[in-house]
């Protein structure tokens, strides 16, 4: 492991340190875990609290803003942070109107933020959640309520922020976000593993001139190894297994995303997205906008994942909107 890192035990506390510093006229500090945008609580508008473990940056910590998320809590790397610091998170963004929880269905997520919500009821204030789960590779759509949340992250985020900044109610919010995530799905690619800065064992074997399809972003077992492929064979298989799960269908109007797990090139990104914007327009669909980078990382590991988000004239409008966070700008 060669990790420009001090002690493994402080990773989180330090990054978010360097986070603040960094974007001190657009975050604060609330607790040593909590970071949100500056001018939170905002009066009258319905808060939105992202969170998860550390070592997948940008998500979730630098996706506060305007038209994004107003509180961040980070827990360590690859870990869930605890129900004291989710409160927390939730009393920075609460400005009266309730405060709704937005983040990905992994068991230590849903565990800590559930009591997180709990302590936050029994002090008064509105709570609600709405879990992220987006990508179909662990689980048949008759269960999609089991799969896990990986980079449609900061697309609902964005929606969430916009239309909460637009001023939707917290009920009518609510609904727009389910929907925003029953019309995302995403599937990945890993070309190499990533490690544990705590420890520096790799999360997972794979061996030279293999790929494996579905790998989780924690380094969860995939579907499939397969000897590597092209861009363009790639591109097409995940784009296959996409479409076929919604179902996405000719006269669709998509966002189309790459994502690089973060130790992608972004030639390798432009290939794939060169490859894959032609597909899907050879499908019929429409492509609204398309976005490419890193937007959920696992360290060091190589490969990409593709999202796929089908768009209604409600969910363009949001979408459209500007966004103003350290990780992800839109105008």
């Amino acid at each position: 492991m060669r990790k420009l890192i001090n002690d493994p035990e402080n990773l989180a506390l330090e990054l978010i340190d360097g986070f603040c510093l960094t974007n001190k006229k657009k975050v604060k500090r609330m607790a040593p875990h909590v970071c949100a945008r500056v001018d939170a609580p905002i009066k009258g508008k319905v808060g939105i609290v992202i969170g998860g473990g550390a070592g997948h940056e940008p998500l979730f910590l630098e996706f506060i803003g305007q038209g994004m998320a107003d509180a961040s809590v980070h827990g360590q790397v690859f870990t869930a942070p605890t129900p004291d610091k989710v409160l927390d998170a939730i009393k920075a963004a609460d400005s009266g109107e309730g405060v709704i929880l937005l983040y990905n269905n992994y068991a230590g997520d849903v565990m800590n933020f559930d009591m997180g919500q709990d302590f936050a009821r029994l002090e008064g204030h509105k709570v609600e959640t709405v879990l992220i789960n987006d990508e179909i590779s662990a689980f048949p759509p008759d269960q999609a309520e089991e799969r896990r949340g990986t980079t449609a992250d900061h697309l609902v985020i964005h929606v969430a922020g916009a239309a909460a900044e637009a001023g939707m109610g917290f009920d009518d919010l609510k609904k727009l976000l389910e929907r925003a995530v029953f019309n995302c799905r995403s599937l990945g690619v890993s070309t190499s593993e990533c490690t544990l800065p705590e420890t520096g064992l790799k999360t997972f074997e794979l061996a030279e001139g293999r790929m494996e399809f579905g790998m989780g972003i924690h380094g969860e077992a995939g579907i499939e190894q397969v000897d590597l492929m092209t861009a363009d064979e790639t591109a097409e298989r995940l784009i296959d297994g996409i479409i076929a799960d919604l179902p996405f269908k000719s006269g669709d109007d998509v966002i189309a995303l790459v994502n690089g797990y973060g130790a992608t090139t972004r030639m390798e990104m432009f290939i794939v997205m060169r490859h894959m914007h032609k597909y899907i327009e050879s499908k019929g669909m429409t492509i609204h906008e398309t976005e490419l980078g890193e937007f959920c990382t696992a360290q060091e590991m190589a490969g990409v994942s593709v999202t796929l988000m089908k768009l209604d004239d409600e969910l363009k409008k949001y979408y459209d909107m500007p966004a103003d966070s350290p990780g992800y700008v839109k105008v």
